[in-house]
């Protein structure tokens, strides 16, 4: 095919916003489009059909791209963590209407896709729930479940809600000791004593959702020991969870680096020394990078490699117009 024809759509579709976009042969970038939760566990497969079309619309019309203009695409899946649910990201990528090849990977992959340097390592997602995934330079891959708590993994907002639920639960049972987590949760609720918070968690009518992690980091911050515990033990449990993946990769001897993704990697240094620390006693030729741009970006990387296109020489021009799009969208971003 001609490698300068046509245009190339990425999307990354997340747990908490879905975005697409489109870009010309060479990187440029021409349409951005949002849209919501893309997670299928969370909002069902026709719930992902809806976010996936909305945000591939929204890019195609701003760049005033018909989908027969599309010569690759590539997709970040929020939730895509087995072979089994291949055919439902394919379901969903089919209802676009855009017949071209196309590459689909975990939405950790892409993010490590577009924030290392060289293409691999490793990336770590720690937002409304945690997942890390690997490649070492001879294209191998590492990961871990990605399911939570299910699985004994701990580290993103998620984890810590939880982590701040059985503080409070133990502070009223005695077991552990008086936390302002408690009233924390009584605010949110709108409730006036302990034993309501109690019986509404227990009895699966509260749900505390992972954006209070915030909340939990600035209590920590002020001193809040129980808080305190629990930011420490989330920061340790991924760099564990993080340990793994580099030990499936052999890479604890290595240069190598790790891309942070995720609202949790905000929280500052209480939450980075430990985690950081964790990951550096086992491998200490690890470097951090933090993901300043949308991954997105990695989607549309995929997309450039479907068709032989050379990341390197596309990645940079790609990094530069998306972010000069995106800053004339949203001045703040």
């Amino acid at each position: 095919m001609n490698k300068n024809a046509g245009f190339l759509l990425g999307i990354d579709t997340g747990t908490s916003k879905t975005h697409a976009l489109v870009t010309d042969m060479n990187g440029n970038a021409v349409g951005f489009g949002e849209s919501g939760c893309g997670n299928y566990e969370v909002v069902g497969e026709d719930g992902l059909i809806s976010v996936l079309n909305e945000a591939a619309n929204a890019a195609l019309k701003m760049g005033n791209i018909k989908k027969s203009d599309i010569a690759s695409m590539g997709f970040g899946f929020s939730g895509y963590d087995w072979p089994s649910e291949k055919s439902v990201m394919e379901r969903a990528i089919a209802t676009l209407g855009i017949s071209c090849p196309f590459q689909n990977e975990n939405d950790a992959v892409i993010g490590l896709i577009a924030g290392s340097s060289k293409g691999w390592g490793i990336a770590i997602d720690a937002g409304t729930g945690n997942n890390v995934r690997g490649r070492d330079q001879f294209g191998r891959e590492g990961r871990i479940t990605g399911n939570s708590v299910w699985m004994g993994e701990i580290g993103g907002g998620g984890e810590m809600v939880w982590l701040a639920t059985v503080g409070v639960t133990y502070a009223w049972t005695k077991r552990g000791p008086k936390t302002k987590l408690t009233q924390l949760f009584l605010e949110f609720c709108d409730l006036d004593d302990e034993e309501s918070l109690i019986e509404g968690l227990s009895t699966n009518k509260i749900h505390l959702p992972p954006i209070l992690a915030m909340d939990i980091i600035k209590l920590a911050d002020e001193g809040d020991a129980v808080a305190k515990e629990i930011v420490y033990l989330s920061a340790r449990e991924l760099g564990l969870n993080t340990n793994a993946v580099i030990r499936q990769l052999d890479l604890q001897t290595n240069d190598f680096e790790v891309v942070m993704i995720g609202s949790v990697f905000k929280a500052g240094e209480i939450y980075l020394n430990p985690f950081k620390d964790t990951i550096l006693a086992f491998a200490p030729g690890a470097s951090f990078i933090p993901l300043s741009l949308p991954p997105v970006v990695g989607a549309v990387l995929l997309a450039a490699e479907k068709v032989g296109l050379h990341a390197d020489i596309l990645k940079p021009v790609l990094i530069h117009s998306t972010q000069s799009l995106i800053s004339k969208l949203d001045p703040d971003a």
